[in-house]
């Protein structure tokens, strides 16, 4: 299950401008150079992994659904920010954020702090508030959006 989650999110991020930075575990981080692409990845992402999970139930091989393919549900977290670059490694603040917004999603979520929403303002996301949160390791209370993916 592991190998498959890899192999799309990989091609997911590949379609969309996305540069895997590295693998944690079954987590990815990954960096855009732009905000609205990052988003559109993120769309595609939960789609893509909804797709399959649709598609494991409609399986006309059994005519009742595969019961060999377990539904995958991933979380995905957003920030921008100018990260510090080293390595081919990405660190520093904008980078911890994103993964403590990640944290706060639920499966099949995408939340994004109050910039990536500011940035992306205009370009046909839907956003519902999920309020404020203070992160471990920061001090100032930072706002986060759910992006409203489903048709």
């Amino acid at each position: 299950m592991l190998r498959e989650h890899e192999r799309i999110t990989r091609e997911v991020l590949k379609a969309h401008g996305g540069t895997e930075v590295k693998t944690m575990g079954d987590g990815f981080m990954a960096s855009f150079g732009s905000v609205t692409k990052a988003v559109e990845c993120a769309v595609a992402l939960q789609k893509a992994f909804d797709d399959r999970h649709r598609g494991a139930e409609r399986s006309p091989s059994t005519g009742s659904g595969r019961t060999d393919v377990e539904p995958l549900s991933i979380r995905v977290g957003l920030n921008a920010g100018e990260p510090i670059e080293e390595e081919g490694d990405l660190f520093g603040a904008t980078v911890i954020l994103a993964s403590r917004i990640a944290a706060r999603a639920e499966g099949g979520e995408i939340l994004v702090a109050d910039t990536v929403r500011g940035l992306c303002s205009g370009k046909g996301f839907l956003f519902a508030d999920r309020g404020e949160f203070v992160a471990k390791g920061f001090e100032e209370p930072v706002r986060v959006y759910e992006v409203r993916w489903r048709s």
